[in-house]
């Protein structure tokens, strides 16, 4: 059973609309008006209008014939809804767990985390306080479950803290509408006499149910504890959270980096403890003016090593924009796995077993351009910013040239390259069932585990195939017969060696039978120049007589 707390603005759309049109007069009833049926009615009201009679949901020519000096405006409520979601961002502060509760309110989950302030009556304090500086009035509540919490802080006493446990004598004497019931049936059950939860709480569950429905039952159940309740989180909802304050606000670059090093050391430890790691860490840092940019890394696997991450981090926070001073700094772990412990003091040989290396494989960095620099190793390419090669400790090209690659050594690499050109272009070719050339790969993570089929040993396939085949001049002795000679980009290649034809068709089952054509079938030589090069290429279509040859370049191996 977890700990919430409910925050409700009553006048969060008309405090929105002032804060957006700061030169609007103050001194006269105001209220917002939209549109709902084809009928003109308030949205929300002000405490002026509301104490002239004025109320939500009343027609707007009836309020302007009560009160004439009423000053109105159109209803935002897309602007509303955004301002209530970036809230629930800066609320992060205060739990990692924070739920929007449209239109006007939100629910917290601060279990775990009051100790940070000194008790739940400290951290209700705080909040109250830092929203009251942002001229954001809210009623608040505390209980075990968000129904309780909500009915507390809607139709209770502002600032209420119910014990664990003990909502069920709290909630008794407010009215049926703080079940979060539908206007029409807390109106029924309260026509029928039953003017507070007291009432409802003694009847039996059988009769209730059959005559006030189970939306009824169910919402006294969640308000009691008795049935869970399931809240849409802004951020996924993790234990795995740690926080820094500060007695005054920071900026200095240097302040920032050892922050960033004092917090991270924390949640690692906590996770080492627990035998458990993470795949990607977020990082907050809320200023003073209620602002909180946020930094994020990702790891290829599950980790814990405060020193690595800070790494990770560090040219990063050269982006975040201070502003006046940062205040707090949280950290939450996402994706969370047990990670046992790896003895790292010994070297291994470069000859290891493969089954946790990476065999033969790609990985690539860059755009979709292919915009990227190149290290090679026997069997395998990887693409990297040169800055990145470590340095010569005596073992010669070991590091590039392992037929075998340990998954955890390449690892840091991997996530350095990650975070700082972007997940998304940073991925290894695996195979995928198809024998078309063009879709017999896909991008996949760069350390996942190789797939259970692969490319059949016997129908060998160029290391670089193109993206596009490129057009070739080709001389050769009748149609049918392999290149003797061909011209590509300008320059003359002469074939030393061939060998096919192996013949692809089109995947023609996977269109209509009558786009099928013999135009659409290859013929993919092998073919090596009298340099060594070595070169796949094809025809294009069935021989038909009076038609040239058509040839293409489709790829390379060396």
């Amino acid at each position: 059973m977890g700990r919430i707390l409910c925050a409700w603005s009553p006048n969060w759309a008309i405090d929105n609309w002032r804060r957006r049109n700061p030169s609007a007069p103050q001194d006269r009833p105001f209220a917002l008006v939209e549109t709902a049926r084809g009928v003109r009615r308030l949205a929300a009201v002000d405490e002026a209008a509301r104490a002239l009679g004025l109320f939500a949901g009343q027609k707007a020519a009836d309020a302007a014939a009560l009160v004439p000096e009423l000053d109105s405006a159109e209803a935002e409520p897309a602007a509303d809804l955004a301002a209530l979601e970036a809230l629930a961002d800066w609320c992060v502060r205060f739990s990692p767990a924070v739920a929007p509760d449209a239109p006007d309110g939100l629910l917290l989950d601060v279990e775990g985390v009051s100790h940070l302030w000194g008790g739940e009556g400290a951290l209700m304090a705080d909040f109250r306080h830092r929203l009251g500086q942002g001229g954001i009035g809210v009623r608040l509540a505390l209980a075990d479950t968000p129904g309780a919490a909500w009915a507390l802080a809607h139709h209770g006493v502002d600032g209420t803290i119910a014990a664990v446990g003990e909502q069920a004598p709290l909630l008794a004497p407010l009215p049926p509408a703080a079940l979060r019931l539908e206007p029409q049936a807390a109106a029924q059950i309260e026509r029928l006499g039953l003017k507070r939860l007291g009432q409802l709480m003694k009847i039996p569950r059988a009769p209730l149910g059959r005559r006030f429905g189970a939306a009824t039952l169910m919402r006294l159940d969640q308000a009691l504890g008795r049935a869970r309740e399931a809240l849409a989180f802004r951020r996924p909802a993790t234990p795995w959270f740690a926080r820094l304050a500060f007695a005054e606000p920071i900026s200095a670059p240097e302040d920032m980096g050892r922050v960033s090093r004092d917090i991270l050391e924390a949640l690692c430890a906590r996770l080492d403890d627990a035998g458990q790691g993470a795949r990607r860490f977020e990082m907050a840092f809320h200023r003073v003016d209620g602002q909180a940019p946020s930094l994020s890394v990702g790891l290829a696997f599950p980790g814990r090593d405060a020193r690595r991450l800070a790494r990770l981090f560090a040219p990063k926070l050269e982006t975040v924009d201070p502003g006046f001073g940062i205040e707090v700094v949280t950290l939450s772990a996402l994706d969370v796995e047990p990670l046992a412990g790896r003895q790292t003091s010994l070297r291994q040989s470069p000859s290891r077993s493969s089954s946790s290396g990476l065999s033969r494989g790609s990985m690539h960095t860059g755009d979709a351009e292919g915009t990227s620099a190149l290290l090679r190793f026997p069997g395998a390419s990887v693409f990297m910013d040169p800055r990145d090669k470590p340095e010569d400790d005596g073992r010669k090209d070991e590091v590039f040239q392992w037929d075998l690659i340990d998954e955890a050594e390449l690892a840091p690499l991997v996530d350095r390259l990650a975070n700082r050109l972007g997940e998304e272009r940073v991925w290894k070719s695996a195979a995928f069932e198809s024998h078309v050339p063009e879709l017999a790969s896909i991008r996949a993570p760069p350390l996942a585990g190789a797939p259970h089929g692969g490319w059949d040993p016997d129908l060998p396939r160029p290391l670089r195939l193109f993206r596009r085949p490129e057009a070739i001049e080709v001389t050769a002795p009748v149609p049918d017969d392999p290149p003797i000679q061909f011209r590509w980009r300008g320059r003359v290649h002469r074939v030393s060696r061939s060998e096919g034809p192996e013949r692809i068709a089109e995947e023609w089952w996977k269109a209509a039978l009558s786009a099928a054509s013999p135009a659409h079938v290859r013929d993919y030589y092998r073919v090596e120049d009298q340099e060594g090069g070595r070169f796949w290429v094809f025809r294009a279509g069935l021989y038909e007589a009076g038609q040239p040859a058509r040839w293409w370049l489709h790829g390379l191996f060396g």
